[in-house]
């Protein structure tokens, strides 16, 4: 198959050349990410300035890479309409430095890289690893990334959809399985007020607060030690609920 991988950290991190290494043993690879880390930028792109395009050599790797000076849905945009001649078969995005579950999706670059991508009618995988004490397993995450898409593509590719995996931060031996779920509610940061220097105020983001997962999610099960596969679609349209709100007009 001939794959786009893409990240929103960046294209010198470490989890989007392990799952390059990997997928590149069977498929032909094309790597396009953001020149630096554009973390938390959900589905932004760029439309005030030009993108800069750069082909970078990855020590290690077979596969062609260029960074872009924009954000991941920019990265799916720019490879997909100018820099790859022919067809697309696969999008995979990551591997994310930290988790994208619960409604962290809503924020997550990794997310929405793969998200434009469906929305350009290409299936897609991304993938995000637990980052506990300063580290990521980027093996467990690369082989329950390979494992699934290998499970999956071929139904992946008549399906046109967005598989979001997450793995905990377990040796291989610790995963308990896989589970098919839905995502798992909000994360609420902490912020706090400060005065800089020159006594203006600032509010400065001071980590997150321990809420506990509802059964059955993709946060519940990570914490239980599960890898974590949940199935999206950029179509936010809640169907159950129009012809009530077509009642309301």
């Amino acid at each position: 198959m001939r794959i786009l991988l893409t990240n929103d950290d960046g294209i010198m991190a470490e989890g989007i050349y392990a799952l390059a290494k990997e997928l590149e043993k069977e498929h032909e690879v094309i790597i396009i990410a953001p020149e630096i880390q554009r973390s938390a930028q959900s589905h932004a792109v760029t439309i005030m300035q030009p993108l800069t395009v750069k082909e970078v050599k990855l020590d290690g790797l077979k596969s062609k890479a260029y960074s872009i000076s924009g954000t991941p849905a920019d990265c799916i945009r720019a490879g997909l309409e100018v820099l790859i001649e022919g067809p697309v078969d696969f999008v995979f995005s990551g591997i994310n430095m930290g988790l994208n579950s619960g409604m962290d999706i809503l924020y997550s670059g990794t997310v929405s890289a793969a998200i434009e991508a469906n929305i350009y009618g290409i299936p897609s995988i991304a993938v995000s690893a637990e980052f506990l004490n300063g580290s990521v397993n980027l093996e467990v995450a690369t082989k329950y990334a390979k494992e699934i898409f290998d499970r999956v593509k071929e139904r992946l590719v008549n399906s046109k959809i967005v598989l979001n995996i997450n793995t905990p931060h377990r040796e291989k031996d610790e995963i308990k399985g896989i589970k098919v779920c839905k995502i798992g509610g909000v994360i609420y940061d902490y912020y706090i007020l400060e005065e800089d220097e020159n006594k203006e105020k600032i509010i400065k983001l001071n980590g997150r607060k321990n809420t506990e997962p509802d059964n059955d999610t993709d946060r519940y099960y990570l914490k239980e030690g599960y890898v974590t596969v949940t199935p999206l679609h950029y179509d936010l349209t809640n169907f159950k609920l129009l012809e009530e709100v077509k009642s309301w007009l």
